[in-house]
């Protein structure tokens, strides 16, 4: 069985914690483990269980390779999608990219959250046993409430081992079809979660959507290999039509099953969906980082950076990062996205970017900003190097405050170490690099004419970069 880590969408939401850069399947959003861990954590002690296949947009391709470093987690792939395309073409490529079509894959969304970790892999070892036979299986979360954000799966009376036939996929409901479907018991919220022999999906996928299948194949013929990475053909890629797993094949095919799934499951898809399954203080309040609240009742309240003080509230969201605030009452938390929808129509980079912005070689801070100065706060991973570049608009002052840094500016390479600075003027190629064992953190000021991020002129990258 190989585990398939669907790691697409940008959460919106969840912003401000959850952006297109850093989306909230790479936050530590109910543990201490990021929510791309925990989906492979909690396959720890399935048997036959091989390296994962990880798909990803090509922007999160760094952190996604850290995370699962991180874990110890070394994966089979990552397949970088130039365009998101949705779930039939990207299990499409991990199909593909398995190395025998009798392998199961095991298709595991990056943003799920489940609490009963031995009823999920109960279900995952039943769903192996009826993948060999051939079946399509997906996994039918046991309904606990009337909810109108997920799609429903309904079960025929045909049972085969611990699953059932799927009698149809139906969409989001209101509510009060919703509370028709729970109450009769033959409904189960759709989890997005499969499994099934990797020829067995081709096979289906030829049959009822053959241009996904060839745009597929197509891209992936053409793709390059890079260093942990799989560079898929853009241009082939791009002609896939898009669609999901359910419309492509699995409404289509006879051979559908759906296993219940009763493990206290959470797609974690919005502020109220996330304070459910946050601990709470006894007045129902989930509070994370400085917070002082009073008379405050079932409330989510996360400070990021300040003090945040709440007093007389109720059932309400309350979220602080570095350069944002958002409140909303948690009944309409689902409006969200609508302000991330003004943040891209007035191009703000709040709607894709924190002030701090992670890097392959580790991040950087946008302290303050100005019309013809920035200054950040740069901190370099052990080992790590950044980019040989120069900068057509932009001089640089970096001040060396923690560690050791090797400094190439034009012909000339120097050591620097704590307290000690150097100018880098306009046009001169340099580049940074940490050669000690501790974070490298330097204070840098850019000044001139445009100090955006695409004044980088790249000569030589060791992450693969242009």
């Amino acid at each position: 069985m190989i585990p398939v880590i669907l790691s697409g969408g940008s959460g919106t939401r969840l912003w401000p914690l959850s952006r297109g850069i850093y989306p909230k399947q790479f936050l530590p959003l109910v543990s201490e483990s990021t929510m791309v861990q925990e989906t492979v954590l909690r396959l720890a002690g399935l048997e036959r269980l091989q390296a994962p296949i990880a798909i990803c947009n090509e922007d999160h391709r760094f952190m996604m390779a850290e995370q699962l470093r991180e874990i110890n987690a070394q994966a089979e792939a990552i397949i970088l999608e130039p365009v998101g395309k949705n779930t039939a073409p990207a299990v499409a490529l991990a199909a593909l990219a398995a190395k025998n079509l009798d392998d199961i894959l095991l298709v595991l969304p990056a943003d799920h959250v489940i609490e009963n970790i031995p009823a999920f892999q109960r279900a995952v070892v039943n769903a192996g046993q009826l993948a060999e036979q051939d079946y399509l299986v997906t996994f039918g979360i046991v309904p606990t409430a009337a909810e109108t954000g997920y799609g429903y799966i309904k079960r025929s009376s045909e049972k085969i081992d611990h699953a059932f036939k799927v009698a149809e996929f139906v969409e989001k409901p209101d509510v009060e079809v919703a509370e028709a479907y729970v109450s009769s018991g033959e409904y189960y919220w759709n989890s997005g979660m499969f499994a099934f022999k990797a020829g067995r999906y081709l096979e289906e996928l030829e049959k009822f959507s053959p241009e996904i299948l060839e745009a597929c194949r197509l891209s992936f013929a053409g793709a390059q290999s890079d260093v942990d990475f799989v560079r898929l053909n853009k241009d082939a890629f791009s002609q896939c039509p898009s669609d999901s797993i359910d419309y492509a094949v699995m409404e289509k095919t006879d051979k559908a099953v759906v296993i219940p799934l009763d493990a206290d499951w959470s797609d974690v898809g919005s502020w109220s969906a996330l304070w459910e399954v946050r601990k709470k203080d006894s007045f129902g309040n989930a509070l994370t980082g400085d917070v002082v609240a009073i008379d405050t009742k079932n409330s989510f309240i996360h400070s990021g950076n300040k003090l945040v003080a709440a007093v007389g509230v109720q059932d309400m969201i309350i979220i602080e990062t570095d350069d944002a605030v958002m409140i909303a009452p948690k009944d309409r938390v689902q409006e969200v996205k609508k302000i991330v929808a003004v943040l891209k129509n007035d191009q703000r980079a709040e709607a894709d970017l924190h002030r701090k912005v992670y890097r392959p070689w580790g991040y950087y801070d946008s302290v303050d900003n100005g019309d013809r100065h920035t200054t950040k706060r740069i901190v370099v991973n052990p080992g790590a190097k950044l980019s040989v570049q120069k900068h057509h608009h932009r001089s640089e002052h970096w001040v060396i405050v923690k560690g050791s840094a090797i400094v190439i500016k034009g012909d000339e390479t120097m050591l620097l170490s704590e307290n000690e600075s150097t100018y880098i003027p306009l046009g001169v190629i340099h580049s940074l690099e940490n050669p000690g064992v501790i974070p490298l953190e330097i204070i840098e000021v850019q000044t001139g004419s445009y100090l955006g991020e695409d004044d980088i002129v790249r000569f030589e990258d060791k992450y693969g970069r242009t």
